[in-house]
């Protein structure tokens, strides 16, 4: 037999191509991964800790917050689905502590904390050196108070036969009992009272980042001082004053001792924000469903606050 002669010219063009061969993975990508492993591999302890001690603690709440889990008196709860976030909305009292959150936030933190802070921040660029020292020690020493000391002190002040009433008294100023007639904003001036300080701080190193040449142009300009701080001052320190008040904003959401020790909450839930009214629902009618379901609502709450300031943050000064 003879062997059959190879294909050749024409014939050779009209044999299909066959399947690409498999190309292997890109090495740029496999160096890659060998440079990110040892960056990544020393964070995984603190992710374990963080799913651990953080995540699996909040999924547990979340859980918790749709089931009617009580404190005492329950062999195993049962799942109740959007029941305690109803019966949350249809609750006089859990409605009034959203008020009194936003009024206290408001007055707070968002007015009195920020406005306070910027205007003794301000002050404090023009004073001496020795009346900054004073005010900073004196304002920084209520911040770093405790939360429970701080509120024994605002109750001393604000109580009947308090310090105010005193002064008041020496003045020939009618006095009342401010616990009792004005519970909330008692306990605002508390909160502004302890944290003003960190306003302070915050704005007083803003403000030293701005270059004193653009200050002295405006002045010789004939900027008087609330123009340059409208139109210089607040524009370039605005990404700062973002930053202050998503902060204070949610310290303040959480504030639970400094009300408790003053008021309680009371009378009459005047003053019984969204935390105390959780603590009460959870551990004293040992509704722990409950109460966690109002907890997620206020973590919803400033969840929404964060996304305002976060929104407000991205925007170019």
């Amino acid at each position: 037999m003879t062997a059959a002669a190879p294909h050749t010219g024409p014939e050779l063009a009209k044999i299909p191509p066959g399947p690409p061969a498999p190309s292997p993975a890109p090495a740029s990508a496999r160096s890659g991964l060998r440079r990110l492993l040892p960056r990544f591999l020393p964070l995984t302890p603190a992710l374990a800790l963080l799913l651990l001690f953080l995540a699996g603690p909040i999924a547990y709440c979340v859980f918790i917050a749709f089931t009617d889990l009580q404190l005492t008196g329950q062999a195993e709860e049962s799942f109740t689905g959007l029941e305690n976030f109803r019966r949350a909305f249809a609750d006089d009292e859990f409605l009034n502590a959203v008020w009194l959150t936003l009024v206290f936030t408001v007055v707070s933190a968002l007015v009195g904390q920020n406005t306070l802070g910027l205007i003794l921040a301000a002050l404090m660029q023009r004073a001496s050196k020795p009346v900054r020292t004073l005010t900073g020690g004196i304002v920084v020493t209520a911040w770093v108070l405790p939360e429970v000391v701080a509120g024994f002190l605002l109750y001393a002040f604000f109580r009947r036969e308090g310090t105010l009433n005193a002064v008041l008294d020496w003045l020939h100023l009618p006095t009342q009992n401010w616990l009792f007639t004005l519970p909330i904003l008692a306990v605002s001036f508390a909160n502004v009272w302890r944290g003003t300080a960190f306003s302070m701080l915050v704005y007083s190193a803003a403000l030293n980042e701005i270059p004193r040449e653009i200050t002295e142009a405006a002045e010789v300009d004939g900027a008087g001082g609330w123009r340059r701080m409208w139109h210089i001052t607040l524009p370039m320190i605005r990404r700062s004053i973002g930053t202050t008040l998503m902060l204070n904003t949610l310290q303040t959401l959480s504030v639970f001792g400094l009300i408790w020790v003053m008021t309680r909450g009371g009378p009459g839930g005047r003053s019984q924000t969204l935390p105390l009214f959780m603590y009460e629902q959870a551990f004293q009618n040992s509704l722990i469903g409950y109460g966690t379901a109002v907890a997620l609502l206020l973590l919803l709450v400033g969840a929404l606050f964060s996304a305002v300031y976060m929104r407000l943050l991205r925007t170019e000064v």
